[in-house]
């Protein structure tokens, strides 16, 4: 297939580009229906796609349905997301046995065969590049991650509907992936799919199936789709949110979110960005086996900011500002773009449904006056 890249074609159905993958030897891990929700893991064929299922989303509320029987990806993202394949939540980084002479320790990176993430959504996308910034950045990167993120094609699925809590067109990472895919999925109006060509890896997997060249009319009617995803969302974040944070530290509102909120971390394990972690070290009974390993934590928990002497952050309200100020605002600081990508996961899954759209407009709408 020359010049494949950049290039649009069509094809019936999502089949035989899963059967190509695997074919060529990747791993191929995508949404698959499991424990009522939609989940990331392997899967064998398209069989294992949730055909036929939608979703409905609200400040705390998820829900699957069923939907249009010959729609593939007619859901928007469930509590998953790619993090847990590129930043596990759980890690072993090395482990010591003891000997005669001491200690010998062996660093340990986890297998890693090829991987195609299949079903990628343009958040999603957004997602794994701010994580980028945080795991792969040159100086400072995670050797685990940087291998994962190397080995792994990006099969794109664009969105052609909007849940109630998406809101990922005020922060321009969404409903379309522009880039950031190897192959991208359109699931027309009409049936059958646009198949968007994103590098020469994207080719070679393309290389070989029997598609259409996609004409103009196609290729406008796949952009239609997503334009129509967009027109649906009816949250946004204010546009001026980083500063607005940043000078409303001590805004009344922060007291009034505090009332409500749990701290039990939700939001923040189901954000596809946030990398907040802790490190462990176990040993068995003898002394003689130890090992170190990394694991998920949030900075909602109160002995995430513990330094001698005692937790820094002892009430609820200062934990959830912290979340939120530097997911907004500081973040951009630190990695010169935001951490929020717009997916909604953390509206949906918040047991109480804060609506973090609601508490930065409330802000955002009466501003403390600031001194001269």
């Amino acid at each position: 297939m020359p010049d494949a890249k950049g290039a649009s074609f069509l094809l019936d159905s999502p089949g035989p580009l899963v059967d190509a993958l695997r074919r060529q030897g990747w791993r191929v891990i995508g949404p698959k229906l499991g424990q009522g929700a939609i989940v990331y893991e392997e899967i064998e064929s398209a069989a294992d796609l949730p055909r036929g299922l939608t979703d409905e989303q609200e400040g705390g509320h998820y829900r699957l349905r069923e939907g249009d029987p010959d729609r593939w990806f007619d859901y928007v993202v469930g509590p998953q997301n790619w993090k847990k394949w590129l930043f596990p939540a759980r890690q072993k980084l090395w482990s010591a046995e003891r000997s005669k002479d001491g200690f010998s320790v062996e660093s340990h990176e986890d297998e890693w065969p090829k991987t195609a993430i299949f079903g990628a959504r343009a958040c999603e996308i957004a997602a794994i590049e701010v994580q980028d910034r945080v795991f792969d950045n040159g100086d400072f990167a995670d050797s685990g991650y940087t291998k994962r993120r190397a080995g792994m094609l990006i099969v794109a699925v664009q969105c052609a509907r909007s849940a109630a809590t998406c809101f990922c067109a005020s922060m321009n990472t969404g409903p379309r992936a522009e880039a950031g895919f190897d192959v991208a999925l359109t699931e027309l109006e009409t049936g059958g799919f646009l198949v968007e060509c994103g590098s020469d890896a994207g080719a070679a997997v393309l290389d070989g199936l029997e598609l259409a060249d996609a004409s103009a009319a196609q290729q406008q009617a796949g952009e239609a789709v997503s334009h129509k995803a967009a027109a649906e969302q009816t949250r946004t974040m204010p546009a001026n949110v980083e500063s607005v944070l940043r000078d409303n530290l001590d805004h009344p509102r922060w007291e009034e979110v505090a009332e409500r909120c749990l701290s039990c971390a939700n939001c923040t394990l189901a954000c596809p960005t946030c990398f907040c972690s802790d490190v462990e070290e176990v040993n068995d009974l003898s002394g003689d086996h130890a090992e170190r390993w990394r694991v998920w934590d949030s900075c909602f928990s109160l002995d995430f900011s513990y330094i001698h002497g005692g937790a820094v952050r002892r009430s609820t309200l200062s934990r959830y500002r912290q979340w939120m100020t530097h997911k907004l605002s500081s973040w951009h600081d630190q990695f010169g773009t935001s951490g929020c990508v717009g997916c909604g996961r953390c509206i949906a899954w918040c047991p109480v449904g804060i609506d973090i759209t609601e508490e930065a407009g409330a802000i955002a709408a009466e501003p403390l006056a600031q001194e001269v």
